[in-house]
């Protein structure tokens, strides 16, 4: 049984404190995984605006955001310009990438992506992905490997944008399979591996989930006969729920779980269907996020 392990760089905390731990957790244990990078303006901050939605204010309350993710992220940029990620922790990422670990692109600016996707024609999201693309190869010194969309918010317009970038997967989306990704009856070259299980703050603190039985939750999920991709978050997972995430691995072994990079599972996939992308929505996040169209 092989979990597909992604881990998310969302802001210069993770980088600087979560990625480094996740880590050596990783050589500890043995494993590769993917890891997504954010190399451009850390503007976390300004998803405060967001607290006016009750979804977003609830997740802030019961995911407990300051104490989880510190309040240098939650502020980050709202007062002062965010620092350039890539530049200011290249060292880290570099790091990261010799240590053969999957490189892969998150964003340039993770904030601005969330916010504005909806409103992006085709050059603006081309640009957006061009300047992330471009620090990522100035600082690991070759192409990345594959890309993922901040909060899975994707449309026809990114897929076909991201298709002039040589990356040999995406994961831009929620779903159950691997497939090649049809717009406007065209079956674009990348294929899209999307993620399967829920993320640590869609489950906490809803249906009795805490961190105390979080594990378990996830654990319940895993499938031998199906795919298993699973999203953690530097900012989460490497520094306030490290501990909780070395125990989630030990038991996963024990129940016989091998953590490999996605594109460990493309690899493995043999003949990959097509299929389609669409707007949805998933218990325990707010607003629209791409998910995988299930067939009938």
């Amino acid at each position: 049984m092989k979990i597909g392990l992604r881990v998310d760089v969302d802001t210069y905390r993770g980088t600087k404190l979560g990625v480094p731990a996740l880590c050596r957790l990783f050589n500890e244990e043995n494993i590769k995984a993917s890891f997504f990078f954010s190399v451009g303006p850390d503007n976390m901050g300004r998803h405060l605006w967001r607290l006016l939605k009750p979804a977003f204010l609830w997740k802030m309350l019961r995911t407990k955001a300051a104490s989880l993710y510190g309040w240098d992220i939650i502020l980050m940029g709202t007062f002062w310009p965010g620092p350039l990620i890539g530049r200011k922790l290249a060292d880290v990422i570099r790091k990261t990438s010799e240590s053969g670990h999957e490189m892969g692109l998150h964003a340039w600016d993770h904030h601005a992506w969330q916010a504005r996707i909806e409103r992006m024609d085709a050059n603006e999201i081309y640009q957006s992905l061009k300047k992330g693309f471009d620090e990522l190869v100035s600082i690991i010194g070759r192409n990345p490997d594959c890309s993922a969309v901040p909060g899975w918010k994707s449309n026809d317009i990114v897929l076909k944008e991201k298709a002039k970038f040589p990356f040999i997967y995406n994961s831009d989306c929620r779903g159950e399979s691997i497939f090649y990704p049809v717009v406007d009856g065209v079956k674009l070259p990348q294929p899209q591996v999307p993620v399967s299980l829920p993320t640590y703050d869609e489950a906490l603190g809803r249906n009795g989930i805490t961190n105390e039985n979080y594990n378990a939750h996830i654990l319940s999920f895993l499938k031998k006969d199906a795919m298993n991709v699973l999203t953690i978050h530097a900012e989460a997972e490497g520094i306030s729920c490290l501990e909780m995430f070395r125990d989630f691995i030990k038991k996963a072994k024990v129940a016989g779980a091998e953590f490999v990079p996605l594109g460990e599972l493309v690899e493995a996939s043999g003949s990959i269907e097509e299929g389609v992308a669409e707007m949805g929505s998933l218990s325990g996040r707010e607003g629209w996020v791409s998910c995988q169209k299930k067939r009938f």
